[in-house]
């Protein structure tokens, strides 16, 4: 189980997100520096212990229309050797447990697998700010036995009228920033 430190993050995740947020392919933003509120998101469990995973909702509250990003996190205690350098979202100082490389979950091996385990009923999304505290808002839908799947995480988050048509996926919510709640997918199954 991870346990959650109160303690201070320079920079913050925020202040590295705003930086590195505009310069990903499926950023929707205008030209300008996006004003980013942490709006959501929940952590899964390392079984060795040794990574931190968050999957962060930020929401831009500078754009015409807020929009909602989901940024899976992948917090390391040194520079791992089979996560690819452009996948560094950056590197912070924490407070309690030194310098800590984070990176864009999606490209860590840790993080991909707990998601697929998460999507398999094989582990439990965690709160995101409360050390060993379940968070039931989170959902897997279709849960997909084996491993012959692939997933899509959605990037930008839409709130979901109805469910998708894939075999499995993953439903949590966020806070717009003019305070009210949305809910939709985060994840979907695709079969191989």
């Amino acid at each position: 189980m991870a346990f959650i430190h109160h303690t201070t993050m320079t920079p913050t995740k925020l202040e590295l997100l705003t930086g590195w947020l505009p310069k990903q392919s499926w950023y929707v933003g205008d030209a300008g520096t996006p004003e980013l509120v942490k709006a959501g998101g929940f952590r899964l469990d390392d079984p060795e212990g040794a990574v931190g995973i968050e999957f962060m909702v930020v929401a831009d509250a500078a754009a015409r229309e807020p929009v909602a990003y989901l940024v899976p996190m992948g917090y390391r205690g040194a520079a791992p050797a089979d996560v690819p350098g452009e996948a560094l979202i950056g590197t912070s100082e924490h407070g309690v447990l030194g310098t800590r490389w984070i990176y864009d979950g999606v490209h860590d091996p840790v993080v991909t697998a707990q998601l697929r385990a998460l999507l398999r009923g094989e582990a439990t999304p965690q709160h995101q700010s409360e050390s060993g505290t379940p968070d039931p808002t989170v959902t897997v839908h279709g849960t997909v036995p084996g491993d012959g799947f692939d997933v899509r995480v959605h990037r930008v988050l839409r709130p979901a009228e109805a469910a998708p048509t894939s075999p499995g996926h993953l439903v949590a919510g966020w806070t717009r920033p003019d305070g009210t709640a949305a809910r939709g997918v985060f994840a979907t199954v695709v079969p191989r």
